[in-house]
């Protein structure tokens, strides 16, 4: 009994710890999907820029997860909590929270960022159509620690989801997301669905616009055959008179067959 209450009040803090979490002003993304768009290209650039073998990965990669910024914080008991969007052919198709707990001795603030690499499209759609996904339950994440940044073994390609921790001094060593639960950030996915469809309609609107222009400029061309036509008309109206100064010719004969 004992047991399940203790477990019943550590769940209960962690989820007011993470509420907080989700309720504060993280520094990363405290000016909304915007700012954190911002954040997330200003990650991937630190992060090609500690490890320059990870440009050429990501490369290779069907769809990468970035999170500028992952806090942790607390004393005695602590959490980390963090949002990031998923980056598919170098375009943002949805953005995710990380939401983690633990407990122990902890004191202090850590900042770091993750990139997650989605290696293959299985990969990639399994976790697209997850609606919680938990690292080491929905997919183990191989990292690359600290020291193999330059290159990669065999070994590490052949994972289907290969991660870096890095904070601004490079690659970070000894960490671990298992347990840490990904989930969409519905309000930014919905915002990000509305400029989505208002791009679509721009598009269709340009799209109308050039058909009628093409239209507008063919129309002249045809109407300009019409007075070629219309000048034949005169000549065939001058034949008019050759056939009927004819008539008289015939007529002058008439005498000749009476006589």
């Amino acid at each position: 009994m004992n047991t399940i209450v203790g477990s019943l009040n550590r769940t209960a803090m962690a989820a007011l710890l993470l509420c907080g979490f989700a309720l504060s002003s993280n520094p990363a993304t405290a000016g909304g999907k915007q700012e954190l768009d911002a954040h997330v290209r200003e990650a991937i650039g630190n992060l090609y820029r500690a490890s320059p073998a990870a440009r050429e990965l990501a490369g290779k990669a069907a769809g990468m997860l970035v999170y500028p910024g992952i806090v942790k914080a607390g004393f005695w008991f602590g959490g980390e909590y963090g949002e990031g969007a998923l980056e598919v052919s170098q375009k943002t198709v949805g953005y995710y929270n990380i939401i983690s707990a633990s407990f122990g001795l902890q004191v202090g603030v850590q900042d770091k960022s993750v990139v997650l690499m989605f290696m293959t499209p299985e990969a990639l759609t399994k976790f697209r159509r997850s609606d919680g996904w938990k690292a080491g339950v929905g997919g183990s994440v191989a990292f690359v620690t600290l020291g193999t940044g330059k290159d990669f073994d065999t070994e590490t390609l052949q994972k289907p989801i290969v991660g870096f921790v890095f904070d601004n001094k490079g690659l970070m060593a000894n960490l671990t997301l298992e347990g840490s639960k990904i989930s969409p950030i519905h309000r930014y996915n919905r915002e990000l669905a509305r400029q989505e469809l208002a791009r679509q309609d721009v598009a269709r609107r340009d799209e109308r616009s050039g058909k009628m222009s093409q239209v507008a400029c063919a129309a002249p061309a045809n109407a300009g055959a019409a007075p070629a036509n219309a000048s034949a008309a005169p000549a065939n109206a001058s034949a008019a008179p050759a056939n009927a100064s004819a008539a008289p010719a015939n007529a002058s004969a008439a005498p000749a067959n009476a006589r």
